[in-house]
C-alpha cells in the first residue's frame, strides 16, 4: 500500500485526517465531478517528477477551483449535519442518506440543469407519459 504524506493547509477537512483519508476523499470528489487532481491543485514547475513534469503542489492555494471547493464542502457538511439529519429524525425509514457531490454534479464538473419533464411530453424511457394511466394489459409495478 502506497503512503501518503501528511496532509498541510487544511482549511475544511478534519485536521487529523491522514494522507491515505485524504487522498481517498479527494479521489471520491474527483470522481464525483469528472475531474482530475490539476483542476483544484496548481502544478509547481519548480518541482518535477521523474518524467520532466511538474508535481502538484497541494497545499497552494492560488487557483479559485480550490477556494470553490471549500466553499462547497461546507454547503455539503452544513446540508447533512443541520438539515438531513434532522428530516431522518422524523423519517427513520429515510436509510440515513447523505448529500455528496455527486448528488448535484453526478460525474460532471458543472451541475447540469434540471429540467421538469412537461405533462405530456415524450414518455420517460420505457415508460407511459408523465400523468398517463398505464396501457391496457399493463401489469401494475412490481414492488
Amino acid at each position: 500500500m502506497r503512503s501518503y504524506p501528511a496532509p498541510t493547509n487544511l482549511q475544511v477537512l478534519p485536521k487529523d485526517i491522514t494522507g491515505q483519508q485524504l487522498h481517498e476523499t479527494m479521489e471520491a470528489f474527483a470522481g464525483s465531478l469528472g475531474v482530475h487532481c490539476d483542476f483544484c491543485h496548481a502544478a509547481d514547475p519548480k518541482n518535477l517528477m521523474p518524467n520532466g513534469r511538474p508535481r502538484l503542489n497541494f497545499a497552494d492555494d492560488s487557483k479559485d477551483e480550490k477556494k470553490i471547493a471549500r466553499i462547497m464542502i461546507s454547503m455539503v457538511q452544513q446540508i447533512n449535519g443541520e438539515y438531513i439529519s434532522k428530516s431522518t429524525a422524523l423519517d427513520p425509514d429515510s436509510m440515513g442518506m447523505k448529500v455528496t457531490c455527486g448528488t448535484c454534479h453526478r460525474g460532471h464538473e458543472m451541475p447540469e440543469e434540471f429540467v421538469i419533464p412537461k405533462e405530456g411530453g415524450p414518455p420517460p424511457a420505457g415508460g407511459p407519459p408523465s400523468g398517463a394511466p398505464p396501457a391496457a394489459g399493463t401489469p401494475p409495478p412490481a414492488n
